[in-house]
């Protein structure tokens, strides 16, 4: 049985009536300077105040410790003084005093107990508030492991985590370690789930292990304890812990091994020889800590590992969603991706920022998050948009175009028909005589025609093409729609239709004004469909987001034409990443490459204009984002 201290005070004759009073009660004096706070749960104050006067500082610092205080008093006194566990009239025989200081100290004992318990059910449920909340797993492992040596004052402890290997074998993980007494090398290794260990065999029969001494284990235990890292540290495992984390549903995800129990949490020995000594075994009431809050951490785990996997689901939701849009036009292949990627990084320097405009500016990791999915995002809405749009290269599709080389290859016929006729008719009516002179001048309108019809063509092709065309050359394009050719029937052909000189007269670009609204409805679409996604708290901004960054500080954006108090900062950067990009992008057959000054030379213009945001220009001009390796 482990002796029950009975403290008295130093100097005092209680020491004679201490000694030999019983093996199971353990008499030590004590000084009036001495703190304790420090003591053992279950000791003992034993004080004579049948002697004289009280020591009321010594009895003042026991009862703030907890510690029960007994008293010897003069036989006869009228009233026991408050505040006493105890006041025994002297002479007293032993066996009361004895028995007397024994429900003391196990009143001492429960009662502490009892607070501790209260007090780890307490940290129980904080610490269950913290796992819930933590979503970095590195983290969450860390916390785990910390919490659990606290509440059972452990001096080491070691984590283990069941994982699934590419035979498709279950098999435990060493993830974490942590020691009060010594520095650890630490090396992750995996090992199987077989009795061969403590912790496979926790892992494997799902139950708890406690060892009082696990340097002498029980006869027939099938695992054994693994002596190379106390070999390796310098250290001594004693009393162990081992419990396994369990979900819910009862699967094993993991196992908690806590190491040597100390009588007091936090301090760590002073040396190997002091862990033999005073390695103490675990309490009953700590296994079922352990466990509760072993079963706590597994949940804590399994929904943190649930909250990445739909990360990562949706992170494949995404990008599966830029490739399909892309794909639709493949043109702008990649596009939405080095959007992104210049977004986050002006975001990231804006962040960084501990000066200027930007110096209170803050984005959290959710808000980066938020800007990383609205910019990868923001032409989702194209899937909207018609593809005979979305993809129109040229001012007329290649169909078209087809068709008015069709139809100018049959005017050519019909000239040429007609004009055979005539030939055909002078030769039937007045023979030979004259023929060749006339069909000489025939053959010359012919040819000139025909070149006619060739330099339409031509002028069609180069018009058809998304460039900049003068009012002359737009003037001729119109006048090929009122240009008549007869034909052999002497009906009149014309090489365009005025609706194909209206579409090949447009000044700029390739799309009619009704298409270019078409394209412009992208955004609107992107919002739409983007608010269909039921986003959590932190990523609710995205529809809005995306939707915006054809938006101008000036007004004269679109879909709302939002001005400056209106545009958010995070759209602000996507206008000028998307902007640089569509510039500066390289694989456009509609355009080329516009060089990087150039491109940096329009957004100026822009700046100037009222468009875009100064400061953010600025920064992107000096953060040089597009020289930075693709992810």
């Amino acid at each position: 049985m482990q002796g029950r201290v009975v403290w008295y005070p130093a100097g005092s004759r209680l020491g004679e009536r201490l000694a030999g009073l019983a093996e199971d009660l353990v008499p030590r004096p004590l000084d009036c300077a001495r703190s304790l706070a420090t003591c053992r749960e279950g000791t003992v104050l034993l004080v004579d105040r049948s002697a004289g006067s009280p020591d009321e500082a010594l009895e003042a610092r026991a009862r703030a410790a907890g510690v029960p205080v007994v008293a010897l008093v003069a036989a006869g006194t009228a009233a026991a003084p408050a505040g006493y566990y105890a006041c025994l009239p002297v002479p007293v025989t032993p066996f009361v005093l004895a028995q007397t200081l024994r429900n003391a100290s196990e009143h001492a004992r429960v009662a502490g107990e009892a607070e501790e318990t209260a007090r780890h059910l307490e940290e129980l449920n904080a610490i269950g508030v913290r796992l819930t909340a933590e979503r970095d797993t590195d983290a969450l492992l860390e916390l785990i492991l910390t919490k659990a040596r606290e509440i059972t004052r452990s001096d080491a402890g070691s984590l283990y985590l069941v994982e699934e290997a590419e035979d498709g074998a279950r098999r435990l993980r060493f993830k974490l370690a942590q020691n009060d007494s010594v520095r650890i090398p630490f090396t992750e290794f995996t090992l199987p789930i077989t009795s061969e260990s403590i912790a496979g065999h926790v892992a494997a029969c799902g139950e708890a292990v406690q060892l009082d001494d696990a340097r002498e284990l029980p006869p027939g235990t099938p695992y054994r304890l693994n002596r190379d890292f106390d070999t390796q540290a310098r250290y001594v495992t004693k009393s162990m812990l081992v419990v396994p984390m369990k979900t819910p549903a009862g699967d094993v995800i993991g196992v908690l091994q806590l190491i040597n129990g100390k009588p007091e949490a936090g301090r760590p020995f002073s040396s190997v020889e002091a862990i033999a000594v005073e390695a103490v075994p675990y309490p009953a009431r700590f296994r079922s800590l352990a466990a509760s809050l072993a079963s706590q951490a597994a949940v804590a785990l399994e929904n943190s590992r649930l909250y990445q996997s739909i990360e990562t689901l949706f992170e494949g939701f995404v990008r599966a969603s830029v490739t399909a849009i892309e794909s639709r036009d493949p043109t702008t292949s990649g596009h939405s991706f080095r959007v992104a990627d210049l977004t986050v990084a002006l975001g990231a320097a804006v962040d960084r920022a501990d000066g200027g405009p930007f110096r209170d500016v803050r984005f959290s990791p959710a808000e980066m998050k938020e800007i990383r999915y609205a910019s990868l995002l923001h032409d989702f809405g194209k899937v909207g948009v018609r593809e005979e749009v979305l993809v129109k290269a040229r001012k007329l599709h290649s169909t078209h175009l087809d068709l008015i080389r069709l139809r100018a290859d049959l005017i050519k016929r019909g000239i040429e028909l007609r004009y055979a006729w005539r030939k055909l008719d002078w030769l039937l009516a007045a023979g030979r005589r004259g023929y060749e002179e006339r069909a000489a001048g025939w053959d010359a309108e012919l040819a000139a025609l025909v070149e006619e019809l060739d330099r339409g063509l031509k002028a069609v092709a180069v018009a058809n093409e998304p460039s900049v065309l003068a009012d002359p050359f737009v003037e001729d394009i119109q006048h090929l729609a009122v240009r008549a050719f007869l034909d052999h029937l002497g009906e009149p052909q014309t090489l365009i239709t005025a609706p194909e000189a209206r579409i090949l007269g447009i000044r700029r670009g390739s799309l009619t004004e009704e298409e270019f609204r078409d394209i412009q409805s992208h955004v609107v679409h992107t919002f739409q469909f983007l608010s269909q996604i039921p986003w959590t708290r932190e990523l609710r901004g995205v529809p809005g987001i995306a939707a915006s960054h054809h938006e101008k500080l000036d007004g004269s954006g679109y879909p709302a034409g939002k001005r400056a108090p209106e545009i958010p900062l995070q759209v602000r950067m996507m206008t000028i990443a998307d902007i640089f990009d569509a510039l500066t992008a390289a694989d456009r057959p509609y355009k080329p490459a516009v060089p990087v000054p150039g491109a940096l030379d329009i957004l100026d213009q822009e700046r100037r204009a009222g468009a875009i945001d100064s400061d953010l220009l600025d920064l992107f001009v000096a953060l040089r984002p597009w020289e930075r390796p693709a992810r």
